[in-house]
């Protein structure tokens, strides 16, 4: 018996998507399943929030946080692929 995956189950990757559940661009359902990013063509893990349209990501910035605790992110600019892994 071989296991298949319903791709059709799975909601539209938006545009603009951040893991921070207060963003407005946090989209629940998607994250039931895994995402991969892939920017400038090579595959990143570090990725807080992403817009494929605008071609940037936000990653940490090292081990320094902000005042309430997060992480500092800093955005990198270039081409941003998102894709169900």
């Amino acid at each position: 018996m071989t296991d298949t995956v319903d791709t059709s189950a799975r909601p539209a990757l938006p545009d603009h998507l951040s893991i921070d559940a207060r963003s407005p661009h946090h989209v629940a359902a998607v994250f039931a399943y895994d995402i991969g990013i892939r920017f400038n063509g090579k595959e990143r893990t570090d990725v807080e929030e992403y817009c494929v349209s605008e071609g940037w990501v936000k990653v940490p910035a090292g081990k320094a946080l902000d005042r309430k605790g997060k992480p500092l992110l800093i955005k990198l600019k270039g081409t941003v692929e998102a894709y169900y892994a």
